[in-house]
């Protein structure tokens, strides 16, 4: 990965997040720049902003903040040590499965409502429709 260092507004115009958010994951332990400025600004890189679009996806799923962190660790390990042993990698791997189906569950549930959404909004643009084209009630 690249090793150009990003500062806060950079990345926050790349992932879509608040400076405050950004922040706040940082405050939590979601996320650590990975190096300061001379002047004390935070500098983040490729992999950090690749972690904060993992949270940003996870966020409207419904996952808590500890299930971010959980899974984020798993993730990291499972890049980090090429060393693991089978059954540690195997339960790493079982961790981020359970992560896949729970998002995947998210997603037809999210699905649902936003079919309902439309459903609802074709109901509203046809009655429009039925009373733009009826007359309009005389006033006297």
């Amino acid at each position: 990965m690249d090793d150009k260092h990003m500062q806060i507004g950079e990345v926050a115009a790349r992932t879509e997040l608040s400076l405050r958010t950004i922040r706040h994951y940082e405050e939590t332990g979601l996320v650590v720049p990975s190096a300061r400025s001379q002047g004390g600004f935070r500098l983040y890189t490729e992999s950090d902003v690749q972690r904060l679009m993992v949270i940003r996806r996870m966020k409207p799923l419904g996952f808590t903040l500890d299930q971010m962190r959980d899974l984020l660790d798993a993730t990291d390990r499972l890049d980090a040590d090429s060393d693991l042993d089978t059954s540690e990698r195997d339960l790493l791997l079982d961790r981020v499965r359970e992560y896949e189906q729970a998002a995947a569950e998210q997603v037809a549930k999210l699905r649902v409502q936003l079919s309902r959404a439309e459903d609802f909004a074709a109901t509203l643009r046809t009655r429009l429709g039925q009373d733009a084209q009826a007359p309009s009630p005389v006033r006297s």
